[in-house]
């Protein structure tokens, strides 16, 4: 039996808001919104995360986040919208299954990002750079 939250929503053993649903994906919003309109986009298909997502299926769900942003921005009349992915427990996926997050985002709603720290110096840069270059 499959134990994945999202799958159960998709199934409609668990409720959900949903706002779109198609052949291939589901969206649904959020139960613990960071603003009213918060949205979850799944495929229908359990991909544990963007790592194991077929490139054909990225392809289509990008252009469906696009088509949900305008919706959500529209409805909720929202002044900008967040696009989030998180990936593997330190990024702070807590279900493993491919979600986007789409966040509709007000002037002075109070949600802030996370801080950014600079590089030591140019040379670690260069290194870091360098690292990710040939891991391609």
């Amino acid at each position: 039996m499959n134990k994945c939250v999202f799958c159960k929503i998709i199934k409609k053993e668990i409720s959900s808001d949903i706002i779109y649903k198609d052949k291939n994906f589901f969206a649904f919003l959020d139960i613990n919104p960071v603003n009213y309109g918060h949205a979850l986009l799944v495929p229908k298909t359990h991909y544990k995360n963007l790592y194991a997502l077929p490139d054909e299926v990225l392809s289509e769900i990008a252009l469906l986040i696009k088509k949900m942003a305008v919706a959500i921005k529209k409805g909720v009349k929202a002044d900008g919208i967040n696009i989030g992915m998180n990936n593997d427990g330190a990024a702070g996926q807590i279900v493993p299954h491919v979600h986007f997050h789409i966040i509709p985002r007000f002037i002075d709603d109070g949600f802030r990002h996370w801080r950014g720290k600079p590089y030591a110096n140019k040379e670690e840069a260069v290194k870091i750079a360098e690292k990710i270059r040939t891991s391609f």
